[in-house]
């Protein structure tokens, strides 16, 4: 089983339009390392924390998880997953709180720069994020 960290923008979809369609397609995905992930490495069942991004605050709204994997997007050549909702945080974990926990130090969603909308995150990367949204 792999584990990942989606980001996408509240004002474009968000974690309770997720909750609300219970399954959705990840569309829209124009870079190539993000789209190899989605093609190549995600499967079905696969654990993902939902983040929204350009929101007050950035982090990580819940969980959701890989309900089917890469098919074309009717553009070539691109790619999409389906994601199945499965949880909503109380409240967002934020960036900041990310970037201040033990064993988070090298998530690549809090290292400068990494702006990539889709990234692989380890097993204790994503059990530490899913602790701390349930205990907010």
């Amino acid at each position: 089983m792999n584990y990942w960290l989606m980001k996408s923008e509240p004002s474009a979809y968000s974690i309770d339009d997720l909750a609300r369609d219970k399954v959705t397609n990840w569309n829209g995905i124009r870079n190539f390392q993000a789209r190899n992930f989605m093609r190549d490495q995600m499967k079905v069942g696969d654990k993902v924390l939902f983040y929204a991004s350009s929101a007050d605050p950035s982090g990580v709204a819940g969980t959701a998880e890989i309900a089917r994997e890469g098919y074309p997007e009717k553009e070539e050549p691109w790619v999409m997953v389906d994601v199945k909702f499965v949880e909503k945080f109380a409240e967002v974990v934020p960036l900041e709180t990310l970037k201040k926990t033990k064993g988070l130090e090298n998530m690549m969603v809090i290292r400068k720069g990494a702006r990539l909308s889709i990234q692989p995150v380890t097993k204790s990367e994503f059990d530490i994020v899913v602790k701390l949204g349930r205990t907010k």
